[in-house]
């Protein structure tokens, strides 16, 4: 095997990306290009801590992103779900065992432990576990250091953190499973809002986006920002066949990929001022999962005026186009893989990008 240093193999795996793409870079519609930390920088801390979102903000991340759920008594906490058990050692605590039950989460049946059954107390005894130990063993160390944040709690964090940097680290909350939250009785828009006002960082200085995958929610929002010139709102794109849960519950037939075409982004730009699509609705992977050739999304979206902030840019092999991947297994670290797609991806024109790995992320812009 050739011992390259870690500068030829991303020069080399930069080469394939362009060859891949062929294309001249566009421009991107914002004027800086942001990084995201994807649940904070979840290569490297169990996702949704603290301590994750931490180490994205030492790591460059102009954003940290916590994803929003409800507990019992109407606290905003950060989970990638309302079912816990992947993400916290709730299965290993005797006196919840009888909360384990079944849901219908967005017309799925979903079986666990979920944020609604309990109080924020109760949440508070339980500690973050590794989501995906079999790819991030390293992460596993960490199991059972760190507690569910509050949305209050990752507010004053961030604040914190940016003064002792002496620099803006913006907060890009997702509100997750908003029709489903609404039909127990916890509404969540208005908290968020709530706890926006509540902070002088989060009201009146630092940058944030608020995104969902649903459409109501965000037309909502629209009309309660007037003392919130710094929040943004995102419209979240899953993949092309998929549905909004608010559209399918009120029994219309719009499709993410309806959304995606030109007319589809005029209409999210009337309530919306960026795009979160999924980045292979950008890059499409060809059928042996290489890196393909861009799609027309990111110009249309900047037709509409809308920012383009695709998802999520991953480190390890399972994660990346085959042509970037490294000698390993699934779980191997590739740091010039990522940084390679990630390029591919600025040349398409993307305004930021999400990424579970900012350092990575914050290197790829570089050049």
């Amino acid at each position: 095997m050739l011992n390259l240093r870690l500068p030829a193999l991303i020069a080399l795996a930069c080469m394939a990306a362009t060859n891949a793409t062929a294309e001249p870079p566009a421009k991107p519609l914002a004027e800086k290009i942001v990084v995201l930390g994807h649940r904070g920088a979840s290569a490297l801390r169990p996702e949704h801590t603290l301590a994750s979102y931490g180490q994205a903000i030492a790591d460059g991340a102009d954003f940290v992103e916590p994803d929003l759920v409800m507990t019992r008594d109407g606290v905003l906490i950060a989970r990638h779900e309302n079912e816990i058990s992947g993400t916290t050692d709730v299965a290993k605590h005797a006196e919840f065992a009888a909360r384990a039950t079944t849901r219908i989460i967005d017309g799925q049946p979903i079986t666990g432990w979920f944020t609604e059954d309990f109080t924020l107390a109760e949440l508070k005894t339980l500690r973050a576990r590794e989501r995906l130990p079999e790819l991030r063993p390293g992460n596993v160390k960490f199991d059972g250091r760190f507690t569910v944040p509050t949305f209050d709690e990752i507010i004053d964090f961030v604040a914190a953190e940016a003064k002792k940097r002496g620099r803006l680290v913006g907060i890009y909350p997702e509100i997750k499973h908003s029709t489903y939250f609404r039909g127990i009785g916890l509404p969540m828009e208005d908290a968020v809002l709530a706890a926006i006002r509540k902070h002088a960082y989060a009201a009146k200085t630092a940058p944030l986006f608020v995104q969902s995958f649903e459409i109501g929610n965000l037309k909502y929002l629209r009309g309660k920002l007037g003392d919130l010139p710094n929040v943004k709102l995102i419209q979240l794109l899953g993949e092309a066949k998929e549905r909004p849960y608010d559209a399918v519950a009120a029994g219309q037939a719009l499709t993410y990929a309806q959304m995606m075409q030109p007319q589809g982004l005029a209409e999210i730009a009337k309530y919306a001022d960026a795009i979160g699509p999924n980045k292979l609705s950008v890059i499409p992977r060809t059928a042996d999962g290489r890196l393909g050739t861009p799609t027309t999304l990111v110009a249309d979206a900047h037709a509409a005026k809308l920012l383009v902030h695709p998802w999520t840019f991953r480190p390890e092999n399972h994660f990346l186009p085959t042509n970037l991947r490294a000698p390993g297994t699934p779980a191997t670290r590739n740091d010039a893989g990522l940084i390679a797609e990630i390029r591919a991806y600025l040349n398409a024109g993307i305004d930021g990008f999400f990424t579970d790995d900012p350092a990575l992320g914050r290197r790829a812009l570089k050049g």
